[in-house]
């Protein structure tokens, strides 16, 4: 079960209207904005406990995945910014809630960085890896321009200044009206160009098992030697699992200065793939002060598995794949 886009009650009715126009590709537009904020839905994944398992998550097999909860041992992602427009660059603002309903301040570093934000859209054409200002009350904010107009999912990775806290991936779900054209998800690619890099994948993503991931960055045919330290490593990976998108905690293989990890042209990841099915990669780089974005479409799992309609040509990455963070694009 997919949690659906949260479009206005006039773009339903015109989905009902013409029938699948989603699934054979019409556009369905425009999605206006409403002025009335809606309740926040029950979010896949969630139960009267707020734990579950996702699909294809059996008994030890494979690990839980992340971001299909909005809470999540007592914590809650309390998205104040519902809806946004195509377009335009407004701000982002969400609050992480303890159990006494308070927004919590203290927050442990991991990567660097105290939360790490993702937006994706539904489609995964559209990716951002963000990082957010928080105030001193709790509430975080960043400004934000999201492409295309329908249904995103905001992803907050931390982990609260508590003992035993452990590392969580709370989601929530973000309306961008405007004009909806749906997009296929692009095709399976082991090959990816951004901005004159090109990267290569190397390895394959296992249903309950870990598997390492190899990225060779490369630029006009010679290896990327010098690639430079960014969140702690000389790359970082986000896995979104088509769908439903499920959050995977991708590790990175070593760390710069530890005295065996180079500073490319490989890095390395360790991932655990929870289930069957296809999953959008997000490699973030950083080379010459700039953060750089390259994303792939693999497949875990069943070799057979059915092929989806045609995408974007493989190895092409969009403009709407990128890196943003407080203040300053791109690094």
């Amino acid at each position: 079960m997919h949690a659906g886009l949260r479009i206005t009650a006039f773009a339903a009715a015109l989905a009902a209207t013409f029938g699948t126009a989603y699934g054979v590709g019409q556009a369905v537009g425009p999605v206006t904005e409403d002025k009335t904020p809606a309740p926040h839905d029950a979010h896949m994944g969630d139960s009267e406990s707020g734990h579950s398992e996702s699909p294809g998550h059996s008994g030890h097999e494979s690990p839980p995945a992340g971001g299909l909860q909005i809470s999540e041992n007592g914590y809650t992602l309390d998205l104040r910014t519902l809806r946004l427009a195509a377009g335009r660059t407004a701000d982002l603002r969400f609050a992480i809630r303890g159990e006494d309903g308070r927004a919590v301040t203290a927050f442990r570093r991991e990567h660097d960085k105290e939360l790490h934000l993702i937006v994706a859209s539904r489609d995964l054409n559209t990716y951002r890896h963000l990082h957010p200002i928080r105030a001193a009350d709790g509430t975080w904010s960043i400004p934000v321009s999201l492409p295309r107009a329908g249904g995103y999912r905001v992803f907050a990775d931390f982990t609260p200044e508590k003992k035993g806290a452990e590392n969580l991936t709370l989601g929530a779900d973000l309306a961008v009206s405007g004009t909806y054209a749906p997009q296929n998800l692009p095709a399976p690619n082991t090959t990816a160009t951004t901005e004159g890099y090109e990267v290569k994948l190397g390895g394959a993503l296992r249903p309950g098992a870990a598997r390492e991931l190899k990225l060779t960055v490369s630029r006009g045919g010679r290896p990327v030697t010098d690639l430079q330290p960014y969140l702690g490593a000389y790359g970082h990976l986000v896995a979104l699992r088509s769908g439903d998108l499920a959050y995977l905690h991708v590790h990175p293989g070593g760390e710069p200065g530890d005295g065996s990890t180079e500073p490319g042209p490989d890095i390395s990841f360790t991932a655990t793939a929870p289930s069957s099915g296809t999953y959008r990669l997000f490699l973030d780089f950083k080379h010459e002060g700039k953060v750089h974005t390259a994303a792939f479409t693999v497949r875990a799992g069943t070799a057979a598995m059915e092929e989806e309609a045609s995408g974007p040509a493989p190895g092409e990455v969009s403009e709407e794949a990128s890196h943003e963070s407080a203040g300053e694009h791109g690094h």
